[in-house]
């Protein structure tokens, strides 16, 4: 028989579960301890605040103030860290192909690549100019318009090899 686990009042028990709650879904309570509920971030969100800054003519990723980790693709909290502390940094713009492919059809091909972004993050994008390159080859960003919406593509840097 397993030992029966040690006792807590309950109204430090329910505090503690409160906390980790709170900690866990960045909840705020209303009143005092009644009922926890979600802080909902105000204004548009961070697909729309990407698209904005693109708008621009400005690379953005975000950036979690508490570890230091860039995302991509914008997002309300970080993936592994859960941490809801991000902030808008303008990205290098230069990284490496990590994998590319070419799709071929009778009018025309193009390539679909993900490209690692020096600051660490991927995203899914083409190499502009070329059909296919070396996985690896050094690349940099420009923002185009791609039907009627600006988007990040990339270009290999004159020489290419990291």
């Amino acid at each position: 028989q397993m030992p029966s686990p040690p006792h807590l009042p309950f109204a430090v028990a329910a505090a503690i579960v409160g906390l980790h709650l709170q900690r866990a879904c960045n909840c705020q309570s209303s009143k005092g301890n009644d009922l926890m509920t979600p802080t909902i971030p105000q204004g548009p969100g961070p697909e729309a605040v990407y698209r904005a800054y693109l708008e621009t003519g400005r690379f953005m990723i975000q950036r979690s103030s508490s570890t230091g980790a860039y995302i991509f693709y914008p997002r309300v909290s970080a993936p592994m860290s859960g941490a809801a502390d991000l902030e808008w940094v303008e990205a290098s713009g230069f990284g490496v192909i990590y994998s590319i492919t070419v799709n071929r059809a009778k009018a025309s091909s193009h390539n679909v690549a993900i490209v690692e972004l020096d600051e660490g993050p991927r995203l899914m994008t083409n190499i502009e100019g070329v059909e296919t390159a070396a996985i690896g080859t050094r690349v940099k960003a420009r923002i185009v318009e791609i039907d009627g919406e600006a988007a990040v593509v990339f270009g290999i840097i004159d020489g290419g090899r990291v």
